[in-house]
Formats: C-alpha cells, sequence, structure tokens
C-alpha cells in the first residue's frame, strides 16, 4: 500500500500550473535522457552503474538515519537492522547485480552461466539465484534460491533471452513513470533501475508523500544517473500521480501499492470505473506494470519439534508478519495449521509469546491505527498481544469467510486458521486454501522440519509446483528473495488490469531474464548449532532480519558496507556479529 491512499482521498483535481511546469520539465529531461541512455555503450553502462553504487554507499548513514525519522525509529533501536537491510543494501545488491550482467553482455557472454542451470517440477528449466557468488555462500549458508521458468521453456531459450533490453541497446525506450512506494526505502530505487536497464527507459520518479523526507538522499544516493538525465525525482500527491501516469511524455507507468491504487489510476473511481471495467476503457491506455502485495499465506506443516523449534519458528512467523511494523506487501497474514496436530497448541502458544515479546515500536505508516481499529470491529474476539495490545491475533474460519482472507491489511494483524487430516492431507487443503481463498499471488511461506519433509516425498515438491505465488519461501521468509538482487520479485503470472491480483511484470531480476515464472527460496529449518548437529548443511545463525535478532542493526551496518565494497577482510566482523544475534 502506497502512493495510492493519496489518489483516492484526493480526487481527480490537477497540480498548480507551476508545478505542471515543473513535472512537464522533468519529463522532457527525461526524454533527452532516454537517448543519451541508447546511444551509450554497454561497458559505460556498466561503468555508471558502478559509479552508481559507490555514491549509494557513501549516503548509507544518511539514509538509514532518515529512513528511521520517517519510521520514528530510535537511534539505538535494533530494529535499524531493518533500515539497513531492506535500504542501502538492497539497493546496493541489486545495482551491483545489474552491472555484473551489462558487463557479461558487454562481453559477449549470456548473464546466465551454464553451472547456474537445472531442471524443476514439471521438467522446468531453473536458474540459481543465491548464492551467487563465494560470498553468499558464507554469509548465508545453507539459503538458496531458484528461479523457475515456465514449462517449455528451454535452456537455450533461457541463456539466449537473458538480457532483455540490453540485448538491443540502441533502443530508445522513452520514459517510464514510477509511482514509489512509500513502505520500504529500496523500492523506489531498485524499480528505478530495473526500467532503465531492463527495458532501456529514463525515469521520472514521483515519490509517495510519506517518502518526502527521503528525497535529498535519493538525489544524492542516484546522483550519477540524475548527473546524466536518465532519471527525474518529483514529489506530489495524487494530483501528481494522475498528471504524469497521463503526461504524452510518459510511455509506461509502474507503480508499487495496492491493487485499490492500482485500480484508481487504470480506471478511475465511483460508478464510472465499474462501468469503464464491463466495457473495457480503461482511463489509462498506456502498459502499466506493477507490484501490489496482498493476503499473505504461510503454512505450517505438523511434524515432531523440539520445544527449541517450537519457539525458534513461532519467531520466524512473527517476523513475517511484523518486520517494519507489519507495513510489507509480502507480510505473512493467514497461518496455516494442523487441527489435528498434536503439538497445534504449543505452537499456538508460542507464537502468541513472539508476537507479544518482539521489540515495542509504531505503527508508523498513515492509516495503519485505522485499520488495527478495523480488524478489531470485525474480530471482537482477537487476542491482543504486544507492549500496546495492538497486535492482533484473529482466529480464521476454514472456509475462508473472513475480511483477513481478502484485505491486505498492511498493520500487525494475523489470522490463523486450522485445516484437519494427516500432514500430507493437510498440505493439499493448505495448497488449495491459498491458491482460492486468499487474495493476491506475490508470496507464500511453507515451514516444514527436514525429516517431514523428507516423508512426505514427491508430494512437498507436488505441493510448491502448485501454490500459484511469485515467490514462495521453504523455511525462509519471502522476504529474502526481495533482498537477493538475482531473484525476480512480482506477482505469479497471468494478472490482467480487469483482474490485478498482486499486479503485472516483474522486477530485480538481474540476470534479465525473460519471462520468468516464480522464485522459490529454501533455507534451514534450525538455526546453527542446531542446524549441524541435526544433519542440516547449514551454519547461520538466527537470520539479522529476525525481529528478535538483538544484533541486527551492527550485523545491518556491516553487510551494506561489503555491499558497498565487497572484500574477504569484511566478512569476519559480519559473521561474529550475526552470531551475537
Amino acid at each position: 500500500m502506497s502512493t495510492t491512499e493519496q489518489l483516492v482521498s484526493n480526487g481527480s483535481g490537477v497540480p498548480a500550473p507551476s508545478d505542471r511546469l515543473l513535472l512537464d520539465e522533468a519529463v522532457r529531461d527525461a526524454a533527452a535522457g532516454a537517448a543519451r541512455w541508447a546511444e551509450l555503450p554497454l561497458g559505460k553502462r556498466a561503468d555508471l552503474l558502478h559509479e552508481t553504487r559507490r555514491s549509494i554507499g557513501r549516503q548509507a548513514a544518511r539514509w538509514v538515519r532518515t529512513a528511521a525519522d520517517v519510521k520514528r525509529l530510535a537511534p539505538s533501536s535494533p530494529l535499524l537492522g531493518e533500515e539497513w537491510t531492506s535500504g542501502p543494501y538492497a539497493t546496493l545488491m541489486g545495482v551491483g547485480a545489474l552491472a555484473h550482467s551489462v558487463e557479461a553482455l558487454a562481453s559477449g557472454r549470456s548473464p546466465v552461466p551454464d553451472r547456474a542451470l537445472g531442471t524443476g517440477p514439471g521438467g522446468r528449466v531453473t536458474v540459481e539465484a543465491l548464492p551467487g557468488s563465494a560470498y553468499e555462500w558464507l554469509l548465508l549458508n545453507g539459503f538458496r534460491a531458484t528461479i523457475w521458468m515456465p514449462p517449455g521453456t528451454s535452456r537455450d531459450q533461457v541463456v539466449r533471452s537473458a538480457g532483455l533490453g540490453q540485448l538491443s541497446p540502441g533502443v530508445d525506450g522513452g520514459v517510464g513513470l514510477v509511482l514509489g512506494a512509500g513502505n520500504i526505502t529500496s523500492i523506489a530505487p531498485l524499480d528505478v533501475l530495473y526500467e532503465l536497464v531492463a527495458h532501456n527507459r529514463a525515469v521520472v520518479l514521483k515519490l509517495n508523500p510519506v517518502m518526502a523526507p527521503m528525497m535529498s538522499v535519493y538525489l544524492a544516493a542516484l546522483a550519477p544517473l540524475v548527473r546524466d538525465g536518465y532519471l527525474r525525482v518529483v514529489q506530489g500527491g495524487a494530483e501528481a500521480g494522475r498528471y504524469l501516469s497521463e503526461h504524452q511524455g510518459i510511455g509506461h507507468v509502474h507503480i508499487t501499492g495496492s491493487r485499490l491504487t492500482h485500480d484508481a489510476i487504470v480506471w478511475g473511481t465511483g460508478d464510472q470505473a465499474e462501468q469503464r471495467r464491463r466495457a473495457g476503457t480503461p482511463l489509462l491506455t498506456k502498459p502499466i506494470t506493477s507490484e501490489l502485495g496482498g493476503v499473505s499465506p504461510t503454512i505450517v506443516v505438523p511434524g515432531r519439534w523440539s520445544r527449541r523449534d517450537l519457539r525458534y519458528q513461532a519467531e520466524h512467523v512473527a517476523t513475517q508478519r511484523l518486520h517494519n511494523a507489519g507495513h510489507n506487501c509480502v507480510a505473512a497474514q493467514v497461518v496455516l495449521v494442523g487441527r489435528d496436530w498434536p503439538q497445534k497448541d504449543a505452537f499456538l502458544a508460542e507464537l502468541r509469546a513472539a508476537l507479544h515479546r518482539v521489540p515495542a515500536r509504531e505503527t508508523w505508516y498513515p492509516g495503519s491505527a485505522r485499520r488495527v481499529d478495523t480488524a478489531l470491529t470485525d474480530h471482537p474476539d482477537a487476542t491482543r498481544l504486544g507492549p500496546d495490545r495492538r497486535r492482533l491475533l484473529v482466529e480464521v474460519p476454514a472456509d475462508g469467510d473472513s475480511p483477513l482472507t481478502s484485505t491486505e491489511y498492511f498493520a500487525p494483524v494475523l489470522g490463523v486458521t486450522e485445516l484437519g487430516g494427516d500432514p500430507r492431507t493437510f498440505l493439499r487443503a493448505a495448497v488449495e486454501f491459498a491458491n482460492t481463498s486468499l487474495s493476491g499471488t506475490l508470496g507464500a511461506n511453507i515451514i516444514v522440519a527436514p525429516h517431514d519433509r523428507k516423508a512426505l516425498g514427491t508430494a512437498f515438491d507436488e505441493a510448491v509446483a502448485d501454490l500459484r505465488y511469485g515467490t514462495i519461501g521453504v523455511n525462509a521468509w519471502t522476504g529474502l528473495a526481495f533482498l537477493s538482487a538475482t531473484a525476480t520479485w512480482g506477482a505469479y503470472p497471468g494478472h490482467t488490469p480487469e483482474d490485478v491480483q498482486s499486479g503485472i511484470g516483474v522486477v530485480h531480476n538481474a540476470m534479465l531474464l525473460d519471462a520468468p515464472e516464480r522464485t522459490v527460496v529454501h533455507g534451514p529449518f534450525r538455526p546453527f548449532p542446531r542446524s549441524v548437529l541435526h544433519g542440516e548443511p547449514s551454519l547461520s545463525p538466527m537470520p539479522p532480519w529476525f525481529a528478535t535478532a538483538r544484533s541486527a542493526a551492527r550485523t545491518g551496518e556491516l553487510l551494506t558496507r561489503f555491499a558497498a565494497a565487497p572484500a574477504w577482510r569484511r566478512v569476519p566482523g559480519i559473521v561474529l556479529s550475526a552470531f551475537r544475534a
């Protein structure tokens, strides 16, 4: 949920004449920049991306301080780790990976190395996205991410088509409008980079008003792109967004926000919007891509867990909901548990305890307090947790008849649905529930102990393949795919402007794959050293993105310094800090 609520609430007004002149100038400048980009050789483009990475690195501390002010985090809060990792760190990893791909193309190679190709369910070609280097193998030991291509795509097609716009570097892609998100500070710059590299589009970035204080940071961090005319950054509310969306100099629109906002831009608002939709006559006639969030499930496969397993995985689920105070498009909103699981009550008790003990913070995003109040009205029996008793745990009926299955709350509200049957029957039912009862297709999570996954055999792989989500996390929150620059990020393919669900298209995708289907992320069920003691090949401690990780701020800062200038000498400090989580 971002740019959007402004557009819906402010109506269809137009900017003041002086503001229109500034917006027009931004579009003209970007059009000239697109023409210059078309003339820029691939090698020079890679150099520019590296220069941009250095510029981002110099602004990283200021970036985090400004984001912390926006989100009302204290300078000493361990939750600053979220701002390091989901802000400058994610952006640095993204620009560095894109530079690597452009360098490969400049030298006549595909961005997809042969060693990365594999085979997945249904004969799909898969591409390894994580680990992408020896650094990542060590720093994220035991985690991996794989991109699945659509059935019927050949290995040769994957290799030959990787590169997207960089396969036709002389093409002027025109000007794209990016309507920036208001929740995570790396989203807008990563969307800008993808427009430029994947599609040869110069960009006008309109910031969400929530992120207005970030403007000077973005201008400084992305200074090389601004200097050469490939990027213009503007501010404004709904009127500016509407004006730019309809501007004749804009050829494409990309939005990260809510489905409500997308539909307001494409179809308008009120009764006329539905009439336009039925008639197939949208207000916006130019192409639009989008990432729109949704109601994300976490499927907890029944098994035999130790007390420490129950506590750790409860903290994992609490993180999936409470990261960024719950203001994430891929935050878990409905947990699916086995009604017949002997440890169900013990797990739910640990989940309530974890939701309660995560460090206190404000629900800072505009409208979040109102959405919590709405959830309390809809679910008066909700369990109220946390220091302010504003974290809600709600029972959701198995028939899916609850606002929690259709409304993205974007706030610390978590539902629990119980489904019956043995583990195999439960898993099939959970996949069916996720696919048919929950709104959106952005991300789904599965938590399963290794021995239980082994016992399920091919049924588990079939369940993953049957989930219709753009990112699936197995013992790893789907948010890790967002942080992994080479992974894809977006809804499951096939949505249309008429029924957009979680959006159209993908971003990030630093290997520049053509039409990927999804990304599947895998992680260890237990942290080190318990992972090794139980036969899991993972040396990772509690991940720094866990909401309960005590050393998250320091680890996030060290990871960001590393991403700005990778070197082996930086690795020991990161490892030591991570083990203090």
